[in-house]
C-alpha cells in the first residue's frame, strides 16, 4: 500500500510528531521561521495530509496547489483563522483544530496580563533598571486594585469561562457579554455598553471572524472607564491597534495588555512600543510545555484520523460529512 503523502508545516512537538511517525513518513519544515509563501505553495504539492501552524496562510490556491486528493488539514491551533475553512468545505476538505487544551493555559496567561498591567509591573522593572530607584516613595507607580473591582469578559466561550472561574478567587465581580452563552461561575450577562460602562478590567475573548475585526476600535474604547485595563489574549485582528494608541497616549483609559498582534511579529516601529501603559508579549497564551505537548497531540490525532478516512477528533466544519 502506498504511504500517504504529508507535510508538516513546522517541527512540532515530539509527542505529536512521533505519534504521526508511528503510522506514517511525514515530511517536515525544519527551520525556525516558517516557510514563505512560494516554499509553501511547493512543498504541498501532491500531499495528502497538511499538519500545520497559524503561521501560515492556508486558502484555496493552497489547497488546490496540493491537489484533490488533499484529504485533510490539521491545525495545531484552536483559532483557524488563518485557514479559509468554507474553501476547503467546498472541496470537501475536514479541517482539525485543538481546542480544550489550552484553555487554562491561556486563561492563566490573561490574568497574569492583567495583574502586570494593574500593577505596572514591566514598567516598575524597566524603572529599576534604569536606575531611577533611589527612595521608597507613597506615590511611585501607583496601580489598580482586583478586589472589589468589576471584570467584563467580551466572549464567554471556554477560556472566558476559565477567567471567570479564576476571578473568583480575586473577588472580582464578573459580567460578560456573549450571545447564547450561560451564566457560569458568578458571571451575569450584560449588554456590551453597560460590560464597557461598568468594568475596571475588559477581557478579550473572542474568536476573530469577520463580524470581531476591530471589534475594539475608537468607539468601544471611548466607552471604557479612563481607570480600566484592557487585556487582549484573543486575535491581534479584534483590536484596531492605531485606535488603541490614541487613547492609551491620551490617557482615555489606564493600560493595555496584549498577548496578540496584528501582525504578528509586531514592528519594532509600531508605535505601541513607545508607551509605558501598554505590555505586549509575543502571542504566548499556550505557551506552557504540557498545553504544546497535548496541542501536537490533537493536531495529530485529527491528521490521522482525516488520512485514515476517519472522522476528525476535533473538526471545525463537520458538514463535510454529510
Amino acid at each position: 500500500m502506498t504511504q500517504p503523502k504529508i507535510f508538516i508545516t513546522r517541527l512540532i512537538p515530539d509527542l505529536g510528531l512521533n505519534l504521526v511517525k508511528e503510522h506514517f513518513l511525514p515530511s517536515a519544515w525544519t527551520q525556525d521561521m516558517p516557510p514563505s509563501r512560494e516554499q509553501l505553495l511547493e512543498r504541498v504539492r501532491g500531499v495528502d495530509g497538511l499538519l500545520c501552524l497559524l503561521t501560515e496562510k492556508i486558502d484555496g490556491e493552497l489547497m488546490d496547489a496540493a491537489g484533490p486528493q488533499l484529504k485533510v488539514i490539521s491545525s495545531m491551533s484552536v483559532g483557524v483563522d488563518h485557514i479559509d475553512v468554507p474553501a476547503a468545505t467546498v472541496r470537501g476538505i475536514p479541517v482539525g483544530n485543538t481546542p480544550g487544551v489550552l484553555t487554562d493555559a491561556t486563561a492563566d496567561q490573561a490574568f497574569a496580563l492583567m495583574l502586570a498591567a494593574a500593577r505596572r509591573i514591566t514598567e516598575a522593572e524597566r524603572f529599576l533598571r534604569a536606575g531611577k530607584w533611589v527612595t521608597w516613595q507613597p506615590s511611585l507607580l501607583l496601580g489598580a486594585d482586583l478586589v472589589g473591582a468589576t471584570l467584563g469578559i467580551v466572549g464567554f466561550g471556554r477560556i472566558g469561562q476559565a477567567i471567570a472561574k479564576r476571578a473568583q478567587g480575586f473577588d472580582l465581580r464578573v459580567i460578560y457579554h456573549s450571545p447564547n452563552a450561560e451564566p457560569a461561575y458568578g458571571a451575569q450577562p450584560v449588554d456590551l455598553d453597560t460590560l464597557l460602562h461598568e468594568s475596571d478590567f475588559v477581557s478579550i475573548n473572542v474568536p476573530l471572524k469577520a463580524e470581531t475585526r476591530h471589534l475594539v476600535n475608537a468607539k468601544f474604547l471611548a466607552k471604557m472607564k479612563p481607570s480600566a485595563i484592557l487585556v487582549n489574549t484573543a486575535r491581534g485582528g479584534v483590536l484596531d491597534q492605531n485606535a488603541l494608541y490614541d487613547a492609551l497616549k491620551a490617557n482615555r483609559i489606564f493600560a493595555a495588555a496584549l498577548d496578540v498582534t496584528d501582525p504578528e511579529p509586531l514592528p519594532m516601529d509600531c508605535p505601541l512600543l513607545e508607551l509605558e501603559n501598554c505590555i505586549i508579549v509575543p502571542h504566548l497564551g499556550s505557551a506552557s510545555k504540557k498545553t504544546r505537548d497535548m496541542m501536537s497531540l490533537l493536531a495529530a490525532q485529527n491528521l490521522i484520523a482525516g488520512l485514515k478516512g476517519e472522522r476528525l477528533p476535533h473538526c471545525v466544519n463537520p458538514q463535510v460529512y454529510g
